[in-house]
Protein backbone atom coordinates (compact mmCIF):
# COMPACT_ATOMS: atom_id res chain seq x y z
CA UNK A 1 0.00 0.00 0.00
CA UNK A 2 1.43 3.35 -0.97
CA UNK A 3 1.41 6.50 1.09
CA UNK A 4 -1.17 8.06 -1.26
CA UNK A 5 -3.70 5.46 -0.17
CA UNK A 6 -3.64 6.75 3.40
CA UNK A 7 -6.26 9.24 4.51
CA UNK A 8 -5.54 12.63 5.97
CA UNK A 9 -4.78 11.21 9.40
CA UNK A 10 -2.06 8.95 8.00
CA UNK A 11 -3.91 5.80 9.00
CA UNK A 12 -6.35 5.34 6.18
CA UNK A 13 -10.08 5.90 6.01
CA UNK A 14 -10.67 2.24 6.79
CA UNK A 15 -8.58 2.20 9.97
CA UNK A 16 -5.74 0.50 8.12
CA UNK A 17 -3.19 1.10 10.87
CA UNK A 18 -5.34 -0.34 13.66
CA UNK A 19 -6.39 -3.28 11.52
CA UNK A 20 -2.78 -3.97 10.62
CA UNK A 21 -1.73 -4.04 14.29
CA UNK A 22 -4.59 -6.38 15.12
CA UNK A 23 -3.76 -8.80 12.32
CA UNK A 24 -0.09 -8.65 13.27
CA UNK A 25 -0.91 -9.68 16.83
CA UNK A 26 -3.13 -12.49 15.58
CA UNK A 27 -0.28 -13.73 13.42
CA UNK A 28 2.19 -13.54 16.30
CA UNK A 29 -0.19 -15.48 18.55
CA UNK A 30 -0.10 -18.38 16.09
CA UNK A 31 3.72 -18.41 15.96
CA UNK A 32 4.57 -18.14 19.67
CA UNK A 33 3.89 -20.75 22.36
CA UNK A 34 0.77 -19.78 24.27
CA UNK A 35 2.69 -19.31 27.53
CA UNK A 36 5.14 -16.86 25.91
CA UNK A 37 2.41 -14.89 24.18
CA UNK A 38 0.34 -14.62 27.36
CA UNK A 39 3.35 -13.58 29.44
CA UNK A 40 5.04 -11.03 27.19
CA UNK A 41 2.70 -9.86 24.43
CA UNK A 42 -0.85 -10.11 25.70
CA UNK A 43 -0.46 -7.67 28.65
CA UNK A 44 0.95 -4.91 26.44
CA UNK A 45 -1.02 -1.64 26.56
CA UNK A 46 -2.52 -0.08 23.41
CA UNK A 47 -0.24 0.59 20.47
CA UNK A 48 -0.32 4.01 18.78
CA UNK A 49 0.00 3.69 15.00
CA UNK A 50 1.31 6.62 12.94
CA UNK A 51 2.57 7.23 9.40
CA UNK A 52 6.05 8.71 9.22
CA UNK A 53 6.79 10.69 6.06
CA UNK A 54 9.88 9.80 4.04
CA UNK A 55 12.79 12.18 3.52
CA UNK A 56 14.26 12.44 0.03
CA UNK A 57 14.31 9.00 -1.52
CA UNK A 58 13.42 7.31 1.76
CA UNK A 59 9.99 5.61 1.65
CA UNK A 60 7.11 6.35 3.94
CA UNK A 61 6.89 3.99 6.92
CA UNK A 62 4.64 3.11 9.82
CA UNK A 63 5.57 3.72 13.44
CA UNK A 64 4.04 1.53 16.15
CA UNK A 65 4.62 3.08 19.58
CA UNK A 66 4.21 0.91 22.67
CA UNK A 67 4.41 1.87 26.33
CA UNK A 68 6.04 -0.86 28.46
CA UNK A 69 5.72 -0.89 32.28
CA UNK A 70 9.37 -1.48 33.22
CA UNK A 71 12.91 -1.61 31.86
CA UNK A 72 13.23 -5.40 32.18
CA UNK A 73 10.14 -6.06 30.05
CA UNK A 74 11.19 -3.39 27.56
CA UNK A 75 14.62 -4.97 27.06
CA UNK A 76 13.20 -8.47 26.86
CA UNK A 77 10.57 -7.60 24.22
CA UNK A 78 13.13 -5.59 22.25
CA UNK A 79 15.66 -8.45 22.25
CA UNK A 80 13.30 -11.39 21.83
CA UNK A 81 10.27 -10.22 19.83
CA UNK A 82 10.72 -6.75 18.32
CA UNK A 83 12.46 -8.00 15.16
CA UNK A 84 9.76 -10.55 14.42
CA UNK A 85 6.96 -8.06 15.15
CA UNK A 86 8.50 -5.51 12.75
CA UNK A 87 8.95 -8.18 10.05
CA UNK A 88 5.30 -9.28 10.33
CA UNK A 89 3.97 -5.71 10.22
CA UNK A 90 6.25 -4.75 7.31
CA UNK A 91 5.15 -7.80 5.32
CA UNK A 92 1.47 -7.10 5.91
CA UNK A 93 1.76 -3.35 5.22
CA UNK A 94 3.93 -3.60 2.14
CA UNK A 95 6.14 -0.85 3.55
CA UNK A 96 8.70 -0.55 6.36
CA UNK A 97 7.27 -0.80 9.89
CA UNK A 98 9.12 0.24 13.02
CA UNK A 99 8.33 -0.74 16.59
CA UNK A 100 9.20 1.93 19.14
CA UNK A 101 9.25 0.92 22.81
CA UNK A 102 9.24 3.39 25.69
CA UNK A 103 8.77 3.16 29.44
CA UNK A 104 5.22 3.93 30.50
CA UNK A 105 6.37 6.75 32.78
CA UNK A 106 7.85 8.69 29.89
CA UNK A 107 6.07 11.08 27.53
CA UNK A 108 4.98 9.60 24.20
CA UNK A 109 7.52 9.94 21.43
CA UNK A 110 7.36 13.47 20.03
CA UNK A 111 7.49 12.49 16.41
CA UNK A 112 4.63 9.99 16.85
CA UNK A 113 2.49 12.70 18.43
CA UNK A 114 3.35 15.20 15.69
CA UNK A 115 2.83 12.82 12.80
CA UNK A 116 -0.48 11.39 14.00
CA UNK A 117 -2.81 14.07 15.41
CA UNK A 118 -5.73 11.66 15.12
CA UNK A 119 -4.01 8.61 16.55
CA UNK A 120 -5.84 5.36 16.74
CA UNK A 121 -4.96 2.77 19.39
CA UNK A 122 -5.85 -0.85 19.74
CA UNK A 123 -5.20 -3.13 22.68
CA UNK A 124 -3.41 -6.44 22.23
CA UNK A 125 -6.13 -7.97 24.38
CA UNK A 126 -8.69 -7.35 21.62
CA UNK A 127 -7.18 -10.01 19.35
CA UNK A 128 -7.35 -12.85 21.84
CA UNK A 129 -9.86 -15.63 21.20
CA UNK A 130 -10.80 -19.15 22.34
CA UNK A 131 -10.09 -18.81 26.05
CA UNK A 132 -7.43 -16.12 25.71
CA UNK A 133 -9.73 -13.18 25.18
CA UNK A 134 -10.70 -11.06 28.22
CA UNK A 135 -13.63 -12.33 30.21
CA UNK A 136 -15.71 -9.14 30.26
CA UNK A 137 -16.23 -8.72 26.51
CA UNK A 138 -17.08 -12.43 26.33
CA UNK A 139 -19.62 -11.91 29.10
CA UNK A 140 -21.19 -8.98 27.28
CA UNK A 141 -21.60 -11.10 24.13
CA UNK A 142 -23.01 -14.05 26.05
CA UNK A 143 -25.50 -11.86 27.92
CA UNK A 144 -26.90 -9.18 25.59
CA UNK A 145 -29.64 -8.44 28.14
CA UNK A 146 -27.00 -7.02 30.45
CA UNK A 147 -27.66 -3.64 28.84
CA UNK A 148 -25.44 -0.93 27.40
CA UNK A 149 -23.86 -0.01 30.70
CA UNK A 150 -22.12 -3.37 31.13
CA UNK A 151 -20.90 -3.45 27.53
CA UNK A 152 -19.63 0.11 27.81
CA UNK A 153 -17.88 -0.69 31.07
CA UNK A 154 -16.20 -3.65 29.40
CA UNK A 155 -15.11 -1.47 26.49
CA UNK A 156 -13.62 1.10 28.80
CA UNK A 157 -11.80 -1.49 30.88
CA UNK A 158 -10.15 -3.18 27.93
CA UNK A 159 -9.48 -0.24 25.62
CA UNK A 160 -12.17 -1.33 23.15
CA UNK A 161 -14.66 0.83 21.22
CA UNK A 162 -17.59 1.97 23.33
CA UNK A 163 -21.15 2.58 22.18
CA UNK A 164 -20.22 5.82 20.47
CA UNK A 165 -17.64 3.97 18.36
CA UNK A 166 -14.76 5.92 19.83
CA UNK A 167 -11.66 4.16 21.11
CA UNK A 168 -11.30 4.36 24.88
CA UNK A 169 -7.84 3.09 25.77
CA UNK A 170 -7.15 2.72 29.47
CA UNK A 171 -3.83 2.33 31.26
CA UNK A 172 -3.12 -1.18 32.51
CA UNK A 173 -3.59 -0.29 36.16
CA UNK A 174 -7.13 0.94 35.51
CA UNK A 175 -8.25 -2.64 35.02
CA UNK A 176 -8.09 -3.09 38.78
CA UNK A 177 -11.40 -2.28 40.39
CA UNK A 178 -13.25 -2.46 43.68
CA UNK A 179 -16.75 -3.92 43.31
CA UNK A 180 -19.25 -1.91 45.34
CA UNK A 181 -20.36 -4.93 47.36
CA UNK A 182 -16.93 -6.56 47.62
CA UNK A 183 -16.85 -6.52 51.43
CA UNK A 184 -20.25 -8.10 51.77
CA UNK A 185 -19.29 -10.67 49.17
CA UNK A 186 -15.92 -11.39 50.83
CA UNK A 187 -14.30 -11.23 47.40
CA UNK A 188 -10.59 -10.40 47.26
CA UNK A 189 -10.43 -7.72 44.55
CA UNK A 190 -6.72 -8.39 43.99
CA UNK A 191 -7.41 -11.89 42.59
CA UNK A 192 -8.53 -11.49 38.97
CA UNK A 193 -8.20 -13.27 35.65
CA UNK A 194 -5.76 -10.56 34.56
CA UNK A 195 -3.14 -11.54 37.14
CA UNK A 196 -3.75 -15.30 37.00
CA UNK A 197 -0.90 -16.81 34.98
CA UNK A 198 -2.41 -19.31 32.50
CA UNK A 199 -0.74 -22.57 31.55
CA UNK A 200 -1.33 -26.24 30.83
CA UNK A 201 -1.75 -26.94 34.55
CA UNK A 202 -4.84 -24.73 34.92
CA UNK A 203 -6.04 -24.47 31.32
CA UNK A 204 -9.29 -26.45 31.64
CA UNK A 205 -10.22 -24.95 35.00
CA UNK A 206 -9.49 -21.41 33.79
CA UNK A 207 -11.48 -21.85 30.57
CA UNK A 208 -14.47 -23.26 32.48
CA UNK A 209 -14.28 -20.39 34.99
CA UNK A 210 -14.27 -17.86 32.13
CA UNK A 211 -17.43 -19.44 30.72
CA UNK A 212 -19.12 -19.27 34.12
CA UNK A 213 -18.15 -15.61 34.57
CA UNK A 214 -19.56 -14.83 31.11
CA UNK A 215 -22.81 -16.73 31.48
CA UNK A 216 -23.53 -17.68 35.12
CA UNK A 217 -26.26 -20.23 35.72
CA UNK A 218 -26.07 -21.69 32.23
CA UNK A 219 -23.04 -23.93 31.61
CA UNK A 220 -20.97 -26.06 34.00
CA UNK A 221 -23.25 -25.77 37.01
CA UNK A 222 -21.99 -26.71 39.52
CA UNK A 223 -18.31 -26.22 38.71
CA UNK A 224 -16.10 -28.40 40.90
CA UNK A 225 -12.37 -27.56 40.92
CA UNK A 226 -9.96 -29.88 42.71
CA UNK A 227 -6.21 -30.06 43.29
CA UNK A 228 -3.52 -29.83 45.94
CA UNK A 229 -2.78 -26.89 48.19
CA UNK A 230 -1.36 -23.68 46.77
CA UNK A 231 -2.17 -24.36 43.11
CA UNK A 232 -4.52 -21.40 42.51
CA UNK A 233 -8.01 -22.79 43.20
CA UNK A 234 -8.91 -19.88 45.49
CA UNK A 235 -7.50 -17.33 43.03
CA UNK A 236 -9.70 -18.77 40.30
CA UNK A 237 -12.96 -18.63 42.26
CA UNK A 238 -12.26 -15.05 43.36
CA UNK A 239 -11.54 -14.16 39.72
CA UNK A 240 -15.01 -15.40 38.74
CA UNK A 241 -16.59 -13.35 41.52
CA UNK A 242 -14.68 -10.22 40.54
CA UNK A 243 -15.58 -10.61 36.86
CA UNK A 244 -19.28 -11.06 37.59
CA UNK A 245 -19.40 -8.11 39.99
CA UNK A 246 -17.64 -5.93 37.45
CA UNK A 247 -20.22 -6.81 34.80
CA UNK A 248 -23.20 -6.82 37.20
CA UNK A 249 -22.41 -4.75 40.31
CA UNK A 250 -25.76 -5.61 41.92
CA UNK A 251 -25.22 -9.40 41.66
CA UNK A 252 -25.51 -11.25 44.95
CA UNK A 253 -22.15 -13.02 45.25
CA UNK A 254 -20.65 -14.71 48.30
CA UNK A 255 -17.27 -16.33 48.82
CA UNK A 256 -16.54 -18.35 51.93
CA UNK A 257 -14.46 -21.21 53.22
CA UNK A 258 -16.32 -24.41 54.11
CA UNK A 259 -15.48 -23.86 57.77
CA UNK A 260 -17.41 -20.55 57.69
CA UNK A 261 -20.49 -22.37 56.41
CA UNK A 262 -20.07 -24.93 59.19
CA UNK A 263 -19.82 -22.09 61.73
CA UNK A 264 -23.01 -20.49 60.36
CA UNK A 265 -24.88 -23.79 60.65
CA UNK A 266 -23.72 -24.23 64.27
CA UNK A 267 -24.76 -20.69 65.24
CA UNK A 268 -28.19 -20.98 63.64
CA UNK A 269 -28.67 -24.43 65.16
CA UNK A 270 -27.99 -23.01 68.61
CA UNK A 271 -30.34 -20.07 68.04
CA UNK A 272 -32.97 -22.09 66.15
CA UNK A 273 -32.86 -19.51 63.36
CA UNK A 274 -32.56 -21.65 60.24
CA UNK A 275 -34.81 -19.28 58.31
CA UNK A 276 -32.02 -16.70 58.55
CA UNK A 277 -29.54 -19.24 57.23
CA UNK A 278 -31.81 -19.99 54.28
CA UNK A 279 -32.39 -16.31 53.58
CA UNK A 280 -28.64 -15.73 53.50
CA UNK A 281 -27.67 -18.56 51.17
CA UNK A 282 -30.75 -19.36 49.10
CA UNK A 283 -31.01 -15.84 47.61
CA UNK A 284 -27.51 -15.75 46.07
CA UNK A 285 -26.69 -15.45 42.37
CA UNK A 286 -23.22 -16.98 42.79
CA UNK A 287 -21.87 -19.07 45.66
CA UNK A 288 -18.11 -19.66 45.82
CA UNK A 289 -17.07 -22.13 48.48
CA UNK A 290 -13.55 -23.39 49.22
CA UNK A 291 -12.45 -26.78 50.57
CA UNK A 292 -15.76 -28.67 50.74
CA UNK A 293 -13.84 -31.70 52.04
CA UNK A 294 -14.22 -30.07 55.47
CA UNK A 295 -17.91 -31.06 55.42
CA UNK A 296 -16.81 -34.65 56.06
CA UNK A 297 -18.59 -36.26 59.00
CA UNK A 298 -20.82 -33.21 59.69
CA UNK A 299 -24.32 -34.48 58.94
CA UNK A 300 -26.35 -31.36 59.80
CA UNK A 301 -23.95 -29.17 57.80
CA UNK A 302 -24.26 -31.49 54.82
CA UNK A 303 -28.05 -31.42 55.09
CA UNK A 304 -28.16 -27.60 55.11
CA UNK A 305 -25.68 -27.37 52.26
CA UNK A 306 -27.75 -29.85 50.27
CA UNK A 307 -30.82 -27.67 50.79
CA UNK A 308 -28.92 -24.53 49.74
CA UNK A 309 -27.45 -26.39 46.78
CA UNK A 310 -30.85 -27.50 45.53
CA UNK A 311 -32.40 -24.06 46.04
CA UNK A 312 -29.64 -22.29 44.12
CA UNK A 313 -29.70 -24.70 41.19
CA UNK A 314 -33.50 -24.43 40.99
CA UNK A 315 -33.29 -20.65 40.60
CA UNK A 316 -30.40 -21.02 38.08
CA UNK A 317 -27.85 -19.47 40.42
CA UNK A 318 -24.30 -20.75 40.00
CA UNK A 319 -22.19 -22.73 42.46
CA UNK A 320 -18.42 -23.14 42.30
CA UNK A 321 -16.68 -25.42 44.79
CA UNK A 322 -13.08 -26.39 45.42
CA UNK A 323 -11.63 -29.44 47.11
CA UNK A 324 -8.34 -31.25 47.56
CA UNK A 325 -9.71 -34.31 45.75
CA UNK A 326 -12.31 -35.21 43.13
CA UNK A 327 -15.96 -35.73 44.26
CA UNK A 328 -15.87 -39.53 44.35
CA UNK A 329 -12.70 -39.36 46.44
CA UNK A 330 -14.36 -37.35 49.23
CA UNK A 331 -14.67 -39.35 52.45
CA UNK A 332 -17.57 -39.23 54.95
CA UNK A 333 -19.77 -37.07 52.73
CA UNK A 334 -23.32 -38.12 51.81
CA UNK A 335 -23.52 -39.78 48.41
CA UNK A 336 -26.43 -37.57 47.36
CA UNK A 337 -24.09 -34.58 47.76
CA UNK A 338 -21.10 -36.07 45.95
CA UNK A 339 -23.33 -37.18 43.07
CA UNK A 340 -24.55 -33.59 42.70
CA UNK A 341 -20.99 -32.24 42.95
CA UNK A 342 -20.15 -34.45 39.96
CA UNK A 343 -23.27 -33.54 37.97
CA UNK A 344 -21.87 -30.36 36.44
CA UNK A 345 -18.23 -30.11 35.42
CA UNK A 346 -15.30 -31.43 37.44
CA UNK A 347 -11.85 -30.12 36.52
CA UNK A 348 -8.40 -30.46 38.07
CA UNK A 349 -5.68 -27.90 38.68
CA UNK A 350 -2.29 -29.58 38.50
CA UNK A 351 1.11 -28.50 39.82
CA UNK A 352 2.49 -25.88 37.40
CA UNK A 353 4.97 -27.05 34.77
CA UNK A 354 8.44 -25.48 34.59
CA UNK A 355 7.57 -22.81 32.02
CA UNK A 356 4.49 -21.79 33.95
CA UNK A 357 6.47 -21.54 37.20
CA UNK A 358 8.98 -19.27 35.45
CA UNK A 359 6.18 -17.06 34.10
CA UNK A 360 4.60 -16.85 37.57
CA UNK A 361 7.89 -15.77 39.14
CA UNK A 362 8.54 -13.10 36.51
CA UNK A 363 4.99 -11.73 36.74
CA UNK A 364 4.98 -11.59 40.53
CA UNK A 365 8.42 -9.96 40.56
CA UNK A 366 7.08 -7.34 38.16
CA UNK A 367 4.19 -6.72 40.54
CA UNK A 368 6.84 -6.00 43.19
CA UNK A 369 8.49 -3.60 40.69
CA UNK A 370 11.67 -5.68 40.77
CA UNK A 371 12.94 -7.20 37.50
CA UNK A 372 13.61 -10.93 37.71
CA UNK A 373 16.32 -12.21 35.33
CA UNK A 374 15.08 -15.21 33.42
CA UNK A 375 18.01 -17.44 34.42
CA UNK A 376 17.26 -16.75 38.10
CA UNK A 377 13.56 -17.49 37.53
CA UNK A 378 14.51 -20.82 35.95
CA UNK A 379 16.83 -21.63 38.87
CA UNK A 380 14.09 -20.98 41.43
CA UNK A 381 11.45 -22.79 39.36
CA UNK A 382 13.61 -25.89 38.98
CA UNK A 383 14.11 -26.10 42.74
CA UNK A 384 10.59 -25.18 43.88
CA UNK A 385 8.14 -27.52 42.19
CA UNK A 386 5.33 -28.14 44.64
CA UNK A 387 2.91 -25.24 44.18
CA UNK A 388 2.45 -21.52 43.57
CA UNK A 389 2.42 -20.71 47.28
CA UNK A 390 5.91 -22.14 47.74
CA UNK A 391 7.06 -20.26 44.65
CA UNK A 392 5.81 -16.99 46.15
CA UNK A 393 7.58 -17.75 49.41
CA UNK A 394 10.85 -18.44 47.61
CA UNK A 395 10.49 -15.26 45.57
CA UNK A 396 9.90 -13.16 48.70
CA UNK A 397 13.06 -14.59 50.25
CA UNK A 398 15.15 -13.75 47.19
CA UNK A 399 13.73 -10.22 46.88
CA UNK A 400 14.23 -9.53 50.59
CA UNK A 401 17.78 -10.90 50.51
CA UNK A 402 18.57 -8.65 47.54
CA UNK A 403 17.17 -5.55 49.24
CA UNK A 404 18.82 -6.14 52.60
CA UNK A 405 22.22 -6.98 51.11
CA UNK A 406 22.03 -4.28 48.40
CA UNK A 407 23.05 -6.86 45.80
CA UNK A 408 21.77 -7.51 42.30
CA UNK A 409 19.55 -10.54 41.80
CA UNK A 410 21.51 -13.39 40.22
CA UNK A 411 21.74 -17.16 40.61
CA UNK A 412 24.40 -16.97 43.33
CA UNK A 413 22.25 -14.60 45.39
CA UNK A 414 19.21 -16.86 44.90
CA UNK A 415 21.27 -19.87 46.00
CA UNK A 416 22.32 -18.02 49.18
CA UNK A 417 18.79 -16.80 49.91
CA UNK A 418 17.30 -20.28 49.49
CA UNK A 419 20.11 -22.33 51.02
CA UNK A 420 17.91 -23.63 53.85
CA UNK A 421 15.22 -24.73 51.41
CA UNK A 422 17.74 -26.35 49.08
CA UNK A 423 19.50 -28.19 51.88
CA UNK A 424 16.20 -29.55 53.20
CA UNK A 425 15.27 -30.78 49.73
CA UNK A 426 18.64 -32.42 49.18
CA UNK A 427 18.47 -34.09 52.57
CA UNK A 428 14.89 -35.34 52.41
CA UNK A 429 14.33 -36.39 48.82
CA UNK A 430 16.49 -39.37 48.00
CA UNK A 431 15.75 -42.30 45.72
CA UNK A 432 15.60 -44.57 48.78
CA UNK A 433 13.00 -42.30 50.41
CA UNK A 434 11.00 -42.25 47.18
CA UNK A 435 11.04 -46.04 46.97
CA UNK A 436 9.84 -46.38 50.57
CA UNK A 437 7.08 -43.77 50.17
CA UNK A 438 5.76 -45.27 46.92
CA UNK A 439 5.93 -48.82 48.29
CA UNK A 440 3.94 -47.78 51.37
CA UNK A 441 1.38 -45.94 49.23
CA UNK A 442 0.74 -48.92 46.93
CA UNK A 443 1.13 -51.48 49.71
CA UNK A 444 4.01 -53.46 48.25
CA UNK A 445 7.36 -54.42 49.76
CA UNK A 446 10.37 -52.13 49.37
CA UNK A 447 12.28 -55.17 48.09
CA UNK A 448 9.89 -55.28 45.12
CA UNK A 449 11.46 -52.03 43.92
CA UNK A 450 14.73 -53.86 43.24
CA UNK A 451 13.34 -57.27 42.26
CA UNK A 452 12.91 -58.68 38.77
CA UNK A 453 9.21 -59.44 39.36
CA UNK A 454 6.93 -58.09 36.64
CA UNK A 455 3.28 -58.44 37.69
CA UNK A 456 1.36 -55.20 37.16
CA UNK A 457 0.76 -54.77 40.89
CA UNK A 458 4.55 -54.39 41.32
CA UNK A 459 5.77 -53.10 37.94
CA UNK A 460 3.38 -50.13 37.96
CA UNK A 461 4.47 -48.70 41.35
CA UNK A 462 8.10 -49.31 40.37
CA UNK A 463 7.63 -47.22 37.21
CA UNK A 464 5.96 -44.50 39.25
CA UNK A 465 8.90 -44.47 41.67
CA UNK A 466 11.34 -44.16 38.76
CA UNK A 467 9.33 -41.26 37.33
CA UNK A 468 9.28 -39.43 40.66
CA UNK A 469 13.00 -40.09 41.16
CA UNK A 470 13.72 -38.41 37.83
CA UNK A 471 11.42 -35.48 38.68
CA UNK A 472 12.55 -34.79 42.25
CA UNK A 473 16.24 -35.70 42.35
CA UNK A 474 19.33 -34.75 40.41
CA UNK A 475 20.18 -38.39 39.66
CA UNK A 476 20.90 -39.41 36.06
CA UNK A 477 18.97 -42.19 34.32
CA UNK A 478 21.83 -44.73 34.77
CA UNK A 479 22.12 -43.81 38.47
CA UNK A 480 18.40 -44.29 38.98
CA UNK A 481 18.49 -47.61 37.13
CA UNK A 482 21.34 -48.81 39.34
CA UNK A 483 19.31 -47.99 42.47
CA UNK A 484 16.37 -50.00 41.10
CA UNK A 485 18.18 -53.32 41.02
CA UNK A 486 20.74 -52.55 38.34
CA UNK A 487 18.26 -51.81 35.56
CA UNK A 488 19.36 -50.29 32.28
CA UNK A 489 18.86 -46.55 31.76
CA UNK A 490 16.50 -47.27 28.83
CA UNK A 491 14.15 -49.03 31.26
CA UNK A 492 14.08 -45.91 33.42
CA UNK A 493 13.53 -43.68 30.38
CA UNK A 494 10.59 -45.83 29.27
CA UNK A 495 9.03 -45.58 32.74
CA UNK A 496 9.52 -41.78 32.88
CA UNK A 497 7.92 -41.25 29.46
CA UNK A 498 5.07 -43.66 30.11
CA UNK A 499 4.04 -42.26 33.50
CA UNK A 500 4.59 -38.66 32.38
CA UNK A 501 2.35 -39.19 29.34
CA UNK A 502 -0.39 -40.91 31.33
CA UNK A 503 -0.31 -38.18 33.97
CA UNK A 504 -1.61 -35.66 31.40
CA UNK A 505 -4.66 -37.83 30.59
CA UNK A 506 -5.46 -39.76 33.77
CA UNK A 507 -6.79 -37.50 36.54
CA UNK A 508 -6.71 -40.29 39.13
CA UNK A 509 -3.03 -41.03 38.44
CA UNK A 510 -2.24 -37.32 38.50
CA UNK A 511 -3.90 -37.00 41.91
CA UNK A 512 -1.91 -39.97 43.25
CA UNK A 513 1.36 -38.51 41.96
CA UNK A 514 0.55 -35.16 43.48
CA UNK A 515 -0.11 -36.76 46.88
CA UNK A 516 3.19 -38.67 46.67
CA UNK A 517 5.14 -35.54 45.67
CA UNK A 518 3.58 -33.48 48.46
CA UNK A 519 4.38 -36.23 50.97
CA UNK A 520 8.02 -36.40 49.86
CA UNK A 521 8.43 -32.63 50.02
CA UNK A 522 7.10 -32.59 53.55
Amino acid sequence: MSADEFGADGLGDDGFGADLWQRGCERLATELPEQQFNTWIRPLPPAVVAEVGGVGDSPHSLLFSLRVPNRFKLDWIRNQYAGRIEAILSEMAGMPAKLELALASREPAARAAAAAPAQQAISVGQVLHNGLRPVIPAAAEANPQAGPSSAQTAAQAYGQPGQNGQQQPQPAQSQQYAPPIANRSRINTALTFDNLVPGRANQMARTAALHVAGAPGQMYNPLFIYGGVGLGKTHLVHAVGNALLKDKPDARVLYLHAEQFISDVVKNYQRKTFDELKAKYHSLDLLLIDDVQFFAGKERTQEEFFNAFEALLTKRAHIIMTSDTYPKGLADIDERLTSRFDAGLTVAIEPPELEMRVAILIKKAEAEQTPMPEDVAFFIAKNVRANVRELEGALRKVLAYSRFSHKEINIQLAREALKDLLSIQNRQISVENIQKTVADFYKIKIADMYSKKRPASIARPRQIAMYIAKELTQKSLPEIGELFGGRDHTTVLHAVRKIGGERQKNTELNQQLHVLEQTLKG
